[in-house]
């Protein structure tokens, strides 16, 4: 529960370090606290932060009536801290070299508001070749579109040494996963060093976003990852409905709940299959893909859609789904299937030999790149909003949280069958005990406020800022949990054999979409 027992000591760590803090504020982005730090503190506010053990949860760029405006997201405890400064033209230290994944987050900042960071890699992340290097989308006009220029002369990292290579995959592949680069340096079958290129895509979504009312943004929400919709549409309706001082309906919020853990059994079932399958055990793959079948399918006759896509509105829900009554039959259906499918999973010698130790990821590096979900829970980092932060009805049925130390494929794979009973019992708790009443209520748009949406996804921590101006959406950010996972991959596969890799990285399974916004 959020307390700030240890915001005193934090702030008086900082006043011996000098730093001046500006303004304090309760109530800017509730449930967080604001502290507001001068430009040339920036680098400071970060080191020190780093020192106290605050973990680095994200960073976005904006620009309101008095200017430019950069905030920071930290974490501990369950509590959320915001740090802010207005730059006013100066360039920002940046925080990467305390919190080694702040430096993709900085970089899109970059790209898209033109703020300027001292000490950042300067390569372009965001849309690479699509706008000359001087304009930035959410402040300048830029010119009509046209056809990308080719992007081949990326500078890629290269490992100097006798005998190692470079082996290009991607950005188009062989399957329907969407545009991304690897390039990987070996020796022989050994992995040196992986570097990624991402965000070939870019939607627009923080340009779409600007000018929507609250029902037009949750469309849009649900849309930045779509296999996590539920969880980015309630990110961004917590964060609209804080901002307007709002309280769903609690049939609405267990219902929210219900949509939120359907999603994580979906997904977890999927990517189970889908790691089986990477190291050829077929079996799994055909069961769990058939299990995950069954069960979206029962997502259509409940609401009309397999992904539960825009059930989640500003005020509440979109619908009552029907045949509630039926959905603790098929948890009863689905454990008992699981049963005999996990006994295989977990006494099967030749699945054991190559998950086991294979893409590890050690509970410090996990710590200092931020990560959370199943990825973190792996590698002895546990934290759950549900149970950390808890949001309601989390708060009245906090969950088990799995916690492992191993930090390998096998862990992160045991994470999720974890995951999946844990959900099924938490589902049915919510089924037992749902509220009467409303679906929603009647969401009256502020003229001007912004919220800060946190909530649990199955990858991880989502966080979504909102701002309103005029009584229209102003500013949107989601930050997905794969801002994190996606650097993890790149330490994970280390010293893993090249023909490893795409169970590693499915083990991970981060989304190109949620950081090509």
């Amino acid at each position: 529960m959020t307390n700030f027992a240890w915001l005193p000591a934090f702030k008086a760590h900082l006043e011996r370090e000098h730093l001046l803090i500006r303004g304090e504020s309760g109530t800017c982005l509730a449930p967080a606290r604001c502290l507001e730090i001068d430009p040339e503190d920036w680098a400071k506010g970060g080191a020190e932060a780093a020192r106290f053990g605050l973990r680095w949860a994200g960073l976005w760029a904006d620009r309101d009536a008095l200017g430019e405006r950069c905030t920071c997201v930290l974490e501990n405890a369950g509590d959320y801290l915001i740090l802010s400064t207005r730059p006013d033209g100066e360039a920002l230290a940046s925080h990467s070299p305390w919190y080694p994944a702040a430096g993709r987050l900085e970089r899109h900042a970059r790209d898209l508001f033109g703020l300027r960071f001292e000490g950042l890699d300067e390569r372009r992340w965001t849309r690479h070749q699509a706008w000359p290097e001087d304009r930035h989308p959410l402040v300048d006009a830029l010119p009509a579109p046209g056809e990308t220029p080719p992007d081949g002369d990326y500078p890629f990292a290269h490992i100097p040494g006798e005998g190692v290579y470079e082996i290009p995959v991607g950005p188009v592949h062989a399957g329907i996963i969407e545009p991304g680069h690897f390039r990987f340096n070996a020796v022989g079958e050994t992995i040196l060093g992986l570097e990624e290129r991402l965000g070939y895509v870019h939607k627009g979504i923080e340009h779409l976003a600007r000018g929507r009312d609250p029902a037009g943004l949750a469309r849009l929400a649900g849309r930045v990852s779509g296999d996590s919709t539920v969880a980015h549409a309630w990110a961004a309706c917590q964060a609209m409905e804080r901002a307007a001082g709002l309280t769903p309906p609690a049939r609405a919020v267990w219902l929210r709940a219900l949509f939120a853990e359907r999603e994580r059994v979906a997904n977890h079932l999927g990517d189970i299959g889908a790691i089986c399958n990477d190291v050829g055990f077929a079996f799994a793959q055909y069961q769990f893909q058939r299990l995950r079948e069954v069960w979206t399918r029962r997502n259509a006759d409940l609401c009309g859609h397999r992904l539960l896509m825009d059930q989640i509105v500003p005020g509440g829900v979109a619908c009552e789904p029907e045949a509630l009554a039926a959905l603790e039959y098929d948890h009863r259906h689905l454990r008992k299937a699981l049963a005999g499918l996990f006994d295989i999973l977990e006494d099967h010698p030749s699945l054991r030999d190559r998950l086991q130790g294979t893409g590890r990821l050690s509970p410090l590096t996990a710590a200092e790149l931020g990560v959370t979900g199943y990825v973190g829970k792996a590698s002895d980092q546990a934290f759950d909003l549900r149970r950390d932060d808890p949001y309601p009805p989390y708060d009245r049925y906090p969950p088990d949280v799995p916690r492992y130390q191993a930090g390998d494929v096998a862990a992160r794979m045991r994470v999720r069958m974890d995951e999946i009973g844990i959900s099924l019992d938490l589902m049915d708790r919510l089924l037992g005990d749902l509220p009467k009443g409303d679906l929603a209520v009647p969401f009256t748009t502020p003229e001007e406020g912004e919220g800060l949406g946190c909530i649990e996804g199955w990858r991880g921590e989502i966080l979504s800022h909102v701002r309103f101006a005029h009584g229209r959406v102003a500013r949107f950010f989601p930050r997905d949990p794969s801002w994190f996972t996606w650097p993890a991959l790149e330490h994970i596969v280390q010293d893993n054999i090249v023909p490893d890799f795409p169970v590693c990285n499915k083990s991970v399974n981060a989304s190109y979409s949620g950081v090509d916004l």
